[in-house]
């Protein structure tokens, strides 16, 4: 159960997406995003998540191609950003993005944000299925997606996202949109999955956790998304951070260990309310 960096999920689509991948939210363009993917890379990472938003897809790419890895063996994600729903400014985004990447193919598309206007979610979800059947896109999701917005989706074009990417840690462990997502075959991964940033917020009880598997505190969490069923892309631009973040596959938590992480759950939001998140960055 969960042996190592080469673990995989089936996605309701086929697609296999590496379980642990590294995240690169807003790292800045340049040698910071190039270093960390190639780093990533040299630790066994193969999952790379970025978005149109974070302005360092060109970085991505470039890492990708310093590592030496070869571009099938990456599973790169990336994000459409919210200024650019609607059906035609989708597809100009995500030909903007696989210029950027570099990359004739999008392993993993997501919506960001669902904003809070219906038809221009609609229609740009109509282009993600377009860009799909044209395979620019292999899989396409959602991001920041609460049930009722996936319900109309699917309601609407009768076909489920493979992924919902969604602030998820003990903090905010979204218990029912877990429950609703296993139901409908959907993929949870988790951003900010060490409470983006909040880590010193948790418990002594999570640090005694570690100690008794000589693991930190951040393996712990980490550990307990994975034996959870979620998929998780921690950031760091930090190159032993990245490979810490990798070394917690030769321990697993008891039941006991996973129940006092669970007990842990406040329903508290670091970053916005999907419901209300429009158009500007407000704290994520």
């Amino acid at each position: 159960m969960f042996s190592s960096l080469n673990d995989t999920v089936k996605l309701n689509d086929g697609l296999e997406m590496q379980r642990v991948g590294l995240g690169l939210y807003l790292v800045e363009e340049g040698s910071d995003t190039e270093n960390s993917v190639r780093w990533a890379m040299e630790a066994g990472y193969r999952l790379v998540d970025t978005a149109a938003f974070y302005g360092n897809e060109g970085g991505v790419g470039k890492g990708i191609r310093q590592s030496g890895v070869p571009r099938e063996q990456v599973f790169i994600t990336t994000k459409l950003w919210n200024t650019d729903h609607g059906y035609e400014s989708t597809i100009k985004s995500c030909e903007q993005s696989l210029r950027l990447l570099n990359t004739d193919y999008i392993d993993l598309y997501l919506i960001h944000w669902p904003g809070l206007n219906r038809d221009d979610r609609m229609a740009t979800w109509e282009a993600f299925l377009k860009l799909r059947d044209q395979q620019k896109v292999r899989s396409v999701g959602v991001s920041n997606f609460k049930v009722h917005h996936i319900e109309d989706l699917i309601k609407t074009h009768g076909v489920v996202p493979a992924v919902d990417q969604v602030e998820l840690h003990p903090f905010n462990a979204q218990r029912e949109l877990r429950q609703y997502a296993e139901s409908k075959d959907i993929v949870i991964t988790s951003w900010g999955p060490l409470l983006h940033g909040h880590l010193n917020e948790l418990p002594i009880e999570v640090e005694d956790i570690g100690k008794k598997y000589g693991k930190t505190k951040a393996q712990v969490v980490l550990r307990w998304h994975l034996q959870s069923g979620v998929t998780i892309i921690p950031k760091s631009i930090r190159r032993q951070r990245i490979i810490e973040n990798a070394d917690i596959f030769d321990f697993t938590l008891s039941d006991e260990d996973m129940s006092v992480i669970d007990g842990l759950n406040k329903d508290k939001r670091f970053g916005s309310d999907p419901d209300e998140m429009v158009f500007g960055f407000v704290n994520i």
